[in-house]
């Protein structure tokens, strides 16, 4: 619970969303869909430098 309160509600279920977007890129892939797999697996790495990008933001002020 520590954990959760230190993070922040929102940034423990972007990074939970994160895990579920390479489960399913993950699952897409090996399925034989190999260009959607790789086109769904961009999006984790997107969305974790969005957040990344928002807290330096939020820092700055």
């Amino acid at each position: 619970m520590n954990f959760i309160k230190k993070l922040g509600v929102t940034n423990v279920l972007l990074l939970g969303l994160c895990a579920a977007i390479i489960c399913v890129s993950e699952y897409l892939f090996f399925s034989g869909d190999k260009l959607h797999g790789i086109f769904v697996g961009i999006w984790a790495p997107m969305l974790l430098g969005l957040m990344i990008f928002f807290k330096l933001f939020r820092l700055d002020r």
